[in-house]
This record gives C-alpha cells, sequence and structure tokens, in this order.
C-alpha cells in the first residue's frame, strides 16, 4: 500500500482537498489498527528531556483529533503531533478552506482550527498503542476573545497534561482573528509565565514533567526573533517550533488559488521558515531546543533544517505531495547528522 501512493495521488488530487484529506485519513485510522511496526532507531536523540527513536516528526494539522496515530508510528515517524484541538468542539472555517498549488508544491488552508474537541482527542489516543513520542498541539477557542486566550490554553494543558510526551502551544495560526497577537512582548510574556506556573502545578500533581513547546509563525523580522527569544529563554520554554504557515505569497504569486486567504505551507515556505529557524538559534544558542518545520521535501531539506539548528525535523505538506518515501528518504538523511 505504501509503494502505491505515487499511484494514488493522482486519484485523490482530483478530489477537493479536504475530501482527499478526510479519506486518506480514514483509510490510515483502519490500517493503523493492523500495522505492528513502530518507530525506527534510526538516529536516537534526547530532546525536550524525552527519548526519540528518530529525528523525523509528523507536524500537527494533518491529524487534528488524533484518529491515525498507530498508522503514523508504523510508517516510522519518531514523533507524532496531533490537534490543533481547542477545548470545545468547533466546526472551523467554511469550506472551501483547503488549496492545493501543485505548480508550486504549495498547500493554502484557512481551516480554522476545526476539531472534535480536547476531550474526543484524549480519547482517541487512549485507544492507541502509542509506540512512540506524542505531542499534543492546543490553540484557543474562535469564540474565546484574545484577551481570555490563556484560560484556553490552560484547560488544553491541564487535559492533555497526563497523555502527552510534550504540548505544543500554537500562537502562530494566522486563521484564528488576532491569534498572532499574542506573540507580541506583553501578550506572550503574560501567557508563558502563566503556563509555566500552570506546567509546575502539573507536574507536582501527577508527578510528571511535561514539556511545553511553542509554535511561532515564519512572519517575524529581527527585532520580534529577538524579543521572543529573550522571553523564551527568560521562562524557559521547553522548545520551539520554526514555523508555521506563512501570510505571504512569495513563490506562488499568479498561480490558481494563490490569491486564497490562509496560511501557505509547502516548498514556498522553506527558505523562509528555515532563516527563522537559524535566527531563533544564534539568539538562544542551545538554550532552548528547536523544531524545524516547513517546506521539509527531500532528505537534503530535513538536513538542512538541523545544520540551522534544529534538533528535530517535522513534515506534512510535503508527505501530501511525495507520500512515505519523503519520510524514508528524511530518516536515511538525518541518521547521518
Amino acid at each position: 500500500m505504501l509503494n502505491l501512493y505515487p499511484f494514488l495521488r493522482p486519484l485523490l488530487f482530483q478530489l477537493d482537498a479536504e475530501d482527499a484529506h478526510r479519506l486518506t485519513l480514514g483509510l490510515a485510522g483502519k490500517l493503523g489498527r493492523l500495522m505492528p511496526g513502530a518507530p525506527a532507531a534510526t538516529a536516537p536523540t534526547r530532546v525536550m528531556g524525552l527519548d526519540f527513536a528518530n529525528r523525523i516528526g509528523l507536524a500537527a494539522g494533518l491529524d487534528k483529533n488524533a484518529e491515525a496515530i498507530d498508522f503514523w508510528f508504523a510508517l516510522g515517524f519518531g514523533h507524532i503531533e496531533v490537534g490543533t484541538v481547542t477545548p470545545r468542539p468547533q466546526p472551523g472555517n467554511p469550506r472551501p478552506r483547503l488549496f492545493r498549488l501543485p505548480e508550486a508544491r504549495g498547500i493554502i488552508n484557512r481551516m480554522g482550527f476545526n476539531n472534535d474537541g480536547i476531550d474526543a482527542l484524549l480519547d482517541h489516543v487512549a485507544q492507541s498503542r502509542r509506540k512512540g513520542i506524542l505531542g499534543i498541539n492546543i490553540g484557543k477557542n474562535a469564540d474565546t476573545p484574545i484577551e481570555r486566550a490563556l484560560d484556553d490554553y490552560r484547560t488544553g494543558l491541564a487535559k492533555a497534561y497526563r497523555a502527552a510526551d510534550y504540548i505544543t502551544v500554537n500562537i502562530s495560526s494566522p486563521n484564528t482573528k488576532n491569534l498572532r497577537d499574542l506573540q507580541g512582548p506583553e501578550a506572550l510574556d503574560a501567557l508563558l509565565g502563566g503556563l509555566k506556573a500552570d506546567q509546575a502545578q502539573l507536574t507536582d500533581q501527577h508527578g510528571k514533567y511535561t514539556p511545553i513547546a511553542i509554535k511561532i509563525a515564519p512572519d517575524l523580522d529581527a527585532e520580534q526573533i529577538t524579543m521572543m527569544a529573550e522571553l523564551f529563554c527568560h521562562h524557559r520554554i521547553d522548545a520551539v517550533i520554526a514555523t508555521n504557515t506563512t501570510l505571504a505569497r512569495e513563490g506562488v504569486a499568479g498561480l490558481p488559488h494563490s490569491d486564497e486567504t490562509g496560511g501557505l505551507s509547502g516548498a514556498p515556505v522553506f527558505a523562509k521558515s528555515t532563516q527563522v529557524l537559524a535566527a531563533f538559534h544564534q539568539a538562544m544558542g542551545d538554550t532552548v531546543p528547536l523544531i524545524g518545520a516547513g517546506g521539509v521535501f527531500s532528505g537534503a531539506d530535513a538536513q538542512a533544517k538541523l545544520t540551522a539548528g534544529a534538533s528535530l525535523v517535522q513534515i506534512y505538506s510535503g508527505l501530501i505531495y511525495r507520500g512515505t518515501r519523503l519520510l524514508d528518504e528524511c530518516l536515511g538523511s538525518t541518521a547521518k547528522h
């Protein structure tokens, strides 16, 4: 089945992008129950105090409700990040909201954190066999005012704390109104302070330390990067994921769907996301581990993320275009790092 993707992709690409996503995810969920595999220990590494079998993970967004965890681990991913999930279920933005740009190997989405809510996600996690590191990516509900965003993140943190190996705080999606305002200095300082205080209490409560990662946008200037890096170090954040999707349209202007509202991912974001990754590494050194995401389409791309300062690499859009061959290539390339 895994080697059939080059033949299946033209058929899937005939479908609406979101319909194809749902069809593939549903099949993956069913297959996962039959697949016994576990992540290959091709490049064991320790990040955030956790032991990863290899450096390649699945980025959040593909499996929002944790429906196919066993399938992803059976493919060989060293870690899986599910979500983004919100405290309450929500439908997200109206369809259509997911668009392929095959000429540029890009994807534009304005999904808007559509998900079944954190309780449903945790039920799926409990039913999985969990053969690798699992991250749960949390966000705020669309109808929660931005000034009360911390309340939603606190709810997500508390509910996911026991089940997750690490928790990612998504403050960088462009598809929830004003969410990126949380990357400003005062809002970010308050958010990080509140979450770290809760983390300490939850550690005592559960007898388990669950690391917190922050997922950031690629659309940051040098001043913003310096400010955010200082706050990440000050609050002792456990990791930073660089980066989410971009609002820029460099490299896709004039292509069909390029003027759709939403975040652009895939090959067009690789250069920008890698530059931001390198800038954070320069600003923070090894104080805060970095996870590289954005536009990885080859083993060389994954290696470039590591060279820029990442300890781990995540893929998503490249998997849609290249299938599991991309994962195998990245595993082989990063095993030599």
